[in-house]
């Protein structure tokens, strides 16, 4: 039975009664954080990590961070939003997804890719002891967000750090970046990101 991550979430927000909680939010691109950031901003502090090994080439990762800075240092926030992000190692996708760069786009490559990120995302929640964590993913039409928050939850268990559940597709979350991307002027890019799903793109 497909669980409504939109409903567990209002029921969070609605709990916090005012007060402003840590969030680390992992960001796939600058796009799909447009709305994620208006949206989430209004309940808490959050600070952006944009880790993405997967994206290939590197030309384009640095294009894609270049996008993300511009978003969060033009787009007005109730509560302050910070940027972090991690050097390029495309060689750690590579490793971690070794034997199945032929899966289908959406298969088993892609759920070790949003593992891999939402494991780091955690890794660093804990470090910096923020309270909770979560990802921009689920506001794309083309990911699964039961799989993304039975993946965070799984992964907050492991490092003791809260995934905050959502699926920031619904009330027209994906509609909502598109338009916050033209008004920004975004460059929304074409291909989910690794040389695979660019592979095919083509």
């Amino acid at each position: 039975m497909k669980v409504n991550y939109q409903l567990i979430l209002d029921k969070k927000i609605e709990g916090l009664k005012g007060t402003v909680p840590t969030l680390l939010l992992h960001s796939c691109c600058g796009p799909c954080s447009t709305y994620v950031l208006e949206y989430l901003s209004k309940y808490f502090k959050i600070t952006v990590v944009y880790y993405n090994p997967n994206i290939f080439p590197q030309e384009e990762y640095e294009h894609r961070l270049r996008e993300q800075k511009k978003v969060v240092e033009n787009m007005p926030f109730e509560n302050p939003v910070d940027l972090i992000f991690e050097d390029y190692e495309h060689s750690d996708f590579i490793k971690n997804i070794k034997g199945l760069e032929n899966e289908p786009e959406g298969g088993a490559r892609c759920t070790e890719c949003f593992r891999f990120r939402l494991e780091k995302t955690a890794e660093l929640a804990k470090e910096r002891k923020y309270d909770y964590f979560t990802t921009t993913l689920s506001v794309s039409p083309h990911k699964n967000s039961q799989l993304l928050n039975e993946l965070g939850k799984e992964i907050g268990e492991k490092y003791g750090v809260e995934y905050l559940f959502g699926d920031f597709k619904k009330r027209e979350g994906y509609k909502r970046s598109i338009i916050l991307s033209k008004e920004y002027d975004l460059y929304r890019q074409e291909y989910c990101g690794c040389e695979f799903s660019l592979r095919k793109e083509d």
